[in-house]
């Protein structure tokens, strides 16, 4: 009977000692610093000795990307661009490494090029692993009537396709109606096949070929969704689309989704039909996972489903925050949203700079960038 009772305590304890684990407040840990408007922190695949910084735009008005690795940033950035739009919206927005880097050195870039087009280019690595080849090709542009909504995130999915997230074209109120025009680019999520020399639409697109749209075009409806991601260990694409009049939202489309969601701008803002607009909110659209109003946060930064293992409990969970105001989490299982938790106190280190995008390194840790100039490692321990 004893060693019975001993056995519960020690189960009842180890059950206290990992739920108290899981419950451990977040902390953070700055990396970086002195960063010019930082935007996005990423790895290429399986290198966890560095992590790369896109930064929007230097003094000189050209974007780069830095190297942080063993806790400095190189002095040498592994790429400079040319001189890109000023717009406070545009600049070097996204970098992307290919699946096969390690063999093909191939990886994207997105920026709005001197004249405000987005381009999206492949580059390749240089001889030397720290520096990419000084110029490269562009794989696709994209004219853009306003300077701001851009877009600008790149990422492949587990499909091997590239994945590329663009703005209505700016102004108020999506002026011309780009979201919801199957002819334009704009307001999308596009998918290419950059694995030939330039890229081709793959044929499984729900616009290829016959169906009317353009063959690109993966997902619409969005205004300017700002850092998509995809969950590394399911494939889920979850996509943050800023707000204009009351809400900001974050949508979703599950692994093996064939595509074609409208996720509704700009007749419909979040779950409700956009004030002073008046559009037909057309059948099939999608709503968002989560949204927020405007009393809350007016920009939203999309981040990541945590999937890394140096933070106990914080597994499948998604980290977001916003431009503005806060840092939040919550979790999805692909119907219900829980375990919503307010995150400021915790990961709120850089005071006074606000949160522009978050990153994940090869090993599935995350990163907080600051449009400030830091970059700060999430961590269960305190640093």
């Amino acid at each position: 009977m004893r060693i019975v009772l001993c056995l519960i305590v020690i189960a009842l304890s180890l059950g206290v000692a990992i739920a108290a684990r899981a419950a451990t407040p977040l902390h953070t840990v700055r990396v970086a610093q002195g960063l010019s408007f930082p935007l996005f922190a990423t790895s290429p695949p399986s290198d966890t000795a560095r992590v790369f910084i896109v930064e929007r735009r230097g003094p000189d008005s050209r974007g780069r990307v830095k190297i942080l690795r063993n806790g400095s940033i190189l002095a040498r950035p592994f790429l400079t661009t040319q001189v890109l739009s000023t717009g406070s919206e545009q600049g070097l927005l996204g970098l992307a490494f290919a699946p096969d880097y390690a063999t093909t050195g191939r990886f994207y870039i997105n920026y709005t090029r001197s004249d405000g087009t987005t381009i999206i280019e492949r580059r390749l690595v240089s001889a030397d692993p720290d520096s990419a080849e000084p110029t490269g090709v562009t794989v696709l542009s994209i004219p853009q009537p306003q300077a701001n909504h851009n877009g600008g995130w790149l990422g492949f999915g587990p499909d091997g396709y590239l994945y590329v997230a663009s703005g209505d074209g700016g102004g108020a109120g999506d002026t011309d109606d780009n979201a919801q025009n199957l002819s334009t680019h704009l307001g999308k999520i596009l998918r290419l096949d950059v694995s030939g020399a330039t890229y081709r639409s793959p044929a499984s697109n729900p616009f290829f070929g016959s169906v009317p749209g353009l063959d690109e075009i993966w997902a619409y409806g969005l205004r300017n969704p700002w850092r998509p991601s995809f969950d590394r260990l399911t494939g889920d694409l979850i996509i943050a689309d800023v707000g204009q009049e009351t809400l900001e939202e974050i949508n979703f489309a599950p692994a093996g989704s064939p595509g074609g969601e409208n996720y509704g701008w700009r007749p419909k803002e979040g779950s409700a039909p956009t004030p002073g607009v008046g559009d037909p909110i057309p059948p099939g659209v999608v709503d968002p996972i989560h949204e927020y109003s405007h009393a809350q946060g007016r920009s939203v930064i999309g981040g990541y489903v945590y999937r890394g293992s140096q933070v106990a409990g914080l597994g499948g969970t998604y980290v977001f925050a916003d431009h503005f105001t806060r840092i939040w989490s919550f979790k999805y299982d692909g119907t219900t949203v829980s375990g919503f938790t307010d995150r400021t106190a915790e990961l709120g280190r850089a005071s006074g700079s606000r949160v522009s995008s978050f990153g994940e390194d090869a090993a599935g840790e995350l990163y907080i960038v600051y449009l400030g100039g830091s970059v700060f490692r999430v961590t269960g321990a305190i640093p």
